[in-house]
């Protein structure tokens, strides 16, 4: 079966994924093109060729495996008419991403913004507002891989974890779970809220004025999802009322994040560039996954993380 790979993950690693008994080709991203070495392959692992690549000319193409966790990058007409499958990255990158909503709510929490203003001004100031996460109500929409790695850490910080997902369904690391139909019965009683939801039609600015009204003064908002899930000017209008402690955003609807938004200037945000997902063990984790899939296909068995293309995720 030949393989083309556009992400070199190192000579003694793809020689793993030879010795499966794939014949691998590496075609990086920036130079792919349909190729007749392209367009004989029956697997594509890739992040995001598609602006170079016509995948209906790969007439042999029945998987895609990504390395993202998203696919709004997939050219889904065409895929959808092929039939190809698709699997991503679901879970690769949810450790980091774990540990970075924890940072961030401690951050805000220790308000570590003014002690780093502090520091650089040579400045020696006590502050007695600050505040400890134990007790804490921190509700995470969708309780998926990234919630759960972050709820399993927060439970050593004796906080209270509640999650909000399709039905309600009870999950690991969630002290209770509720629809997120019932969503604006709980928000008022919230310390924390962490929209971690996939984007799809359904929750596209989901996250909108009359949920930030029904907050919690003073409470914290993350999104490290989707910045779509979020209606950026809602959350701009309750910035300016002093609404929240802290609010940290890691993805936004634009990305590059234009130079003038007033995101970059407001006190209360803590920003980050879609960083939340790097650690110095990513490209590990995405090569065991691929590198499992590649096994299970292989030997004709179910693959991980299939994506529901119709659903959106």
């Amino acid at each position: 079966m030949k393989a083309i790979f556009t992400y070199d993950y190192g000579a003694g690693l793809m020689d793993q994924i030879a010795n499966l008994g794939y014949e691998v080709s590496l075609v990086h991203e920036s130079e792919i093109a349909n190729t007749d070495l392209v367009n004989d392959a029956e697997i594509l692992v890739c992040y995001n060729p598609f602006q170079r690549l016509d995948i209906r000319q790969m007439k042999k193409l029945k998987w895609i495996q990504l390395s993202s966790i998203g696919f709004d990058q997939l050219p889904l007409e065409a895929v959808l008419d092929q039939g190809i499958m698709v699997t991503n990255n679901q879970g690769g990158y949810s450790k980091p991403m774990g540990e970075w909503i924890v940072m961030n709510i401690l951050e805000i929490l220790k308000k570590r913004k003014v002690m780093y203003k502090n520091q650089q001004g040579s400045h020696w100031a006590m502050d007695s507002s600050i505040m400890e996460l134990v007790n804490k109500r921190v509700g995470f929409l969708g309780t998926g891989t990234i919630a759960r790695e972050a709820a399993q850490r927060l439970q050593g910080f004796e906080a209270t974890v509640i999650g909000f997902n399709t039905s309600g369904h009870d999950t690991t690391f969630f002290d209770s779970c509720y629809a997120i139909d019932q969503l604006m019965d709980h928000l008022p009683h919230l310390d924390v809220v962490v929209i971690t939801l996939p984007h799809t039609d359904k929750t596209h600015h989901f996250f909108k004025a009359s949920h930030m009204a029904a907050m919690k003064d003073q409470s914290i908002l993350i999104n490290v999802s989707r910045g779509a899930n979020l209606v950026e000017a809602d959350l701009i209008d309750y910035l300016e009322r002093d609404k929240f402690l802290g609010v940290a955003l890691d993805v936004f609807e634009q990305e590059p994040l234009p130079k003038d938004h007033p995101f970059w200037t407001h006190e209360a945000l803590y920003l980050s560039a879609h960083n939340s997902w790097v650690s110095e063990m990513k490209n590990l984790r995405r090569f065991d996954m691929i590198k499992d899939n590649m096994t299970r296909y292989k030997h004709g068995e179910s693959l991980r993380n299939i994506v529901n293309l119709k659903r959106g995720y």
